[in-house]
Parts: structure tokens; C-alpha cells; sequence
């Protein structure tokens, strides 16, 4: 017999011997939010996000992804590919059985353009922060200076540098997650949970598969309801490859340039919600 979700919480969900943990909050019968963290960040950075999803009605999903939750940290970085992570969470919508929003920040939002690619039946509206369609991404980096705001990308992928900066170099690791706009709490929170608890080769492994991804559905385009919101004092992502993120979505697309940072989800729970809120009713 299958989990019966709508009388149950899902505390965590099984694939390829690997376990994710879940925080799902609000109303059991809600309609489903499934949300998607980034780097160097858990699924807590969900949690006032979710406060004022679950406070109108809907339940959310908070997923651990692969490296982040701790029964989930394969070796090798080919375990890290976008292939891999994108049927981590399609484990978890088969197991809800029922079209859900998708939402994901930074990495968890390259998740989500993924998983809205191969599994459009599944999402009744996606819903993206930051970062924008690979394709748009790409292509900024030929034409602007997105590559140059991208640097430290070639810096995670490197053996051994990455740790060495953020858990033996700690003030200069931090100074590089403060000057893209973490606040004191962030940071904080950062050295607890990804380095202290032992996340941190795990997550950076995410940079680390970037090889080892396939590229062959690259600009195809998402066939489903799409906000994307991005700040527009992002350090990470430059305004060319936002403009060119509307070409890539064959559906219903709403774009909303916040005076923010990268950070939106911790930082801008309020309006993010409300944006989100006014999209989809």
C-alpha cells in the first residue's frame, strides 16, 4: 500500500538507498508546496516562507536534497549530477501523487527548471528564485559579465580549496558569502549547519558534477505556469541572463525584479510570499 499523505506526514522519503529529510508543515489536506533550497543554505531557510504558506492554507515541503540531508552524502561527485538530483525529487512527487507548486532558490531553483522540463504533468505552476533557465544562464555568459560574476563556480569545482577556505580560512570563506549579502544570522547558520554538521564536500559536490551533467535537453523549454523572481542586487546573477529567461517558458510567465539580494527567501519572506500568493490564486 502506498502512504496515504493526506492523513500523514512525510518525514522523509527513500531513493537508491538514500533517505532525504522532509520538514512538511500546514494543513494536512492543503494544496502542496514542494521547496527547494540552495548553497551553502537547508531546508530551513524555508521556515518563515512556509509560516505564511501553511497560514493560508496550503502545506509545504522542505526538502533536504542530496549531500544536505545526512542519509543522503554519496562519495562521488558523479552522484552529484543534475540527472540524479532532479530524480530525487520526482521520488518524492510520486510519492504525493498529485500535481504540486514547485519552488526552489539558487540550486534548488536549477532543480526545479529540471524537473519541470522532464516532468511537466507533475507541477501545476513552478515557481523559480535567482537563478534563471540554464539556457538563459549560458547564454548571458557569452554575451555579458555573467561569466566574470560566476567566478567562483570554477572555485567550488577545484579539490580541496573550497574546504580549506571556509572551514581553516573561516573569515575569509565568510567575507565571500557577506559580500553577496548574507546577513550575521546567515552566516551563522551557515557555520552550524553546513560546516559543523558536517555538510559542507557534500553540498560543494553540487559544483563538482558540473561535468558530469548532461547537457542534451539544455534549451528546451519549461510547458508550465512560471514565476521567476530575482533581486536585483544579486551578486551571483546579472540582469542579461534575467531578460533572456522569458524565451525559455512555453507557458503563462511572470517575471518580478525585487530590490534585493541574492537571499530572497530568508530575507524577503513577506514579499516573496505575497508574490507568490497573488501569482497562483
Amino acid at each position: 500500500m502506498g502512504l496515504d499523505i493526506k492523513n500523514q506526514r512525510i518525514e522523509s522519503f527513500q531513493r537508491e538507498n538514500l533517505s532525504f529529510d522532509v520538514i512538511d508543515t500546514g494543513p494536512l489536506h492543503g494544496q502542496i508546496f514542494v521547496l527547494l533550497h540552495g548553497f551553502p543554505e537547508t531546508n530551513k531557510s524555508w521556515r518563515e516562507t512556509s509560516e505564511i504558506l501553511n497560514a493560508q492554507g496550503y502545506r509545504t515541503l522542505a526538502v533536504n536534497q542530496r549531500g544536505y540531508s545526512l542519509t543522503a552524502q554519496p562519495q562521488k561527485r558523479r552522484d552529484y549530477r543534475s540527472s540524479a538530483l532532479v530524480e530525487d525529487i520526482n521520488a518524492l512527487l510520486d510519492l504525493i501523487q498529485q500535481p504540486v507548486y514547485l519552488m526552489g532558490h539558487d540550486w534548488g531553483a536549477v532543480v526545479a527548471w529540471e524537473v519541470a522540463q522532464r516532468y511537466p504533468a507533475k507541477i501545476k505552476h513552478l515557481i523559480t528564485i535567482s537563478v534563471p533557465h540554464k539556457a538563459a544562464f549560458i547564454r548571458a555568459m557569452l554575451s555579458s559579465n555573467q561569466l566574470f560574476k560566476s567566478y567562483y563556480m570554477g572555485l567550488f569545482q577545484l579539490p580541496k580549496i573550497p574546504e580549506l577556505l571556509f572551514e581553516k580560512l573561516p573569515k575569509i570563506g565568510q567575507a565571500l558569502l557577506k559580500d553577496s549579502g548574507m546577513t550575521a544570522q546567515q552566516l551563522n547558520d551557515f557555520q552550524r549547519e553546513i560546516v559543523q554538521e558536517k555538510r559542507l564536500s557534500s553540498a560543494l559536490n553540487w559544483y563538482r558534477a558540473i561535468p558530469f551533467s548532461s547537457s542534451k535537453n539544455l534549451t528546451q523549454a519549461v510547458t508550465v505556469p512560471t514565476l521567476f523572481i530575482w533581486g536585483k542586487h544579486d551578486s551571483a546573477i546579472g540582469a542579461k541572463s534575467v531578460a533572456l529567461n522569458k524565451h525559455y517558458v512555453k507557458a503563462p510567465y511572470k517575471e518580478v525584479i525585487m530590490d534585493a539580494t541574492h537571499w530572497i527567501p530568508v530575507q524577503n519572506a513577506q514579499a516573496l510570499s505575497q508574490y507568490v500568493l497573488e501569482t497562483i490564486a
